[in-house]
């Protein structure tokens, strides 16, 4: 079993696009995969198809003691969403007993031995929500997009990572996806070129080419191998699967 956070400070990179169509094709290849949506504003619910108000999740299982399996929703075959729940956010704001919540969430996740792979779509921030996801998980995907600013904040966010794991005594396997990829554009074969010099063997091989099926497949509740199968964003992610299964980078 994997256990994945997929991270990001910065807004806008393709977390929950990567959780939702990763994770899916993932199950196409016959692994069995849980995504979990750690991120209140549930856009990875919503992605999934799942939008029924007040839909209990992953919030009601770390605060009310729900069963887990009681909010284990099967969207897809071999794939099974926990939804993030309306008290998700109250987590944000926790201080008092917030060891304890990191600690739940852990053993739960540590239970999930059938699965093969738990991605966990986190918040863009750097708070409990994330740190408890660390705590809990063993790898890291970091989405970042093919453009400046993108690689201007990563090594804030390498730095933070950096002293997560050193608070909490853990080493993370990280790898990184490039997303909204260019490839026509000096600017975004820079980044990527940037990207390998700086963390050699971490960057997945292969880039996801920006294209509006990625942006509008989750409006119709569609990965985008349901929305558009022959896009080059089902092809790309057909293809960061195999790269993230088998650990193949750029050196």
């Amino acid at each position: 079993m994997r256990l994945v956070s997929v991270v990001n400070q910065k807004g806008g990179v393709g977390k929950t696009t990567t959780v939702a169509n990763l994770g899916h094709m993932l199950a196409m290849q016959g692994h069995k995969v849980t995504t979990i949506d750690l991120d209140p504003q549930g856009s990875l619910t919503v992605s999934l198809g799942q939008s029924e108000p007040g839909l209990p999740g992953i919030g009601e299982v770390l605060l009310d003691d729900l069963n887990l399996k009681d909010v284990t929703l099967e969207v897809r075959k071999n794939m099974q969403l926990i939804s993030c729940g309306p008290r998700l956010a109250e987590l944000e704001q926790m201080h008092q007993g917030s060891s304890e919540i990191a600690n739940r969430l852990k053993k739960i996740l540590s239970k999930m031995k059938s699965q093969d792979y738990v991605l966990l779509d986190c918040p863009p921030s750097s708070g409990f929500l994330v740190v408890s996801a660390l705590y809990a998980t063993k790898e890291i995907i970091i989405p970042v997009a093919g453009d400046y600013l993108a690689l201007h904040g990563m090594s804030h966010l390498i730095g933070t990572l950096t002293q997560f794991e050193k608070s909490l005594k853990l080493k993370h396997k990280t790898w990184i996806a490039i997303t909204r990829y260019h490839p026509r554009r000096k600017l975004s074969q820079d980044v990527l070129s940037n990207l390998v010099s700086h963390f050699p063997g971490q960057v997945l091989k292969t880039s996801i080419r920006e294209t509006s099926a990625l942006a509008e497949g989750p409006g119709f509740g569609m990965t985008v191998f349901e929305y558009r199968q022959g896009s080059h964003g089902a092809e790309d992610y057909k293809q960061l699967a195999l790269d993230f299964s088998k650990g193949r980078t750029l050196q």
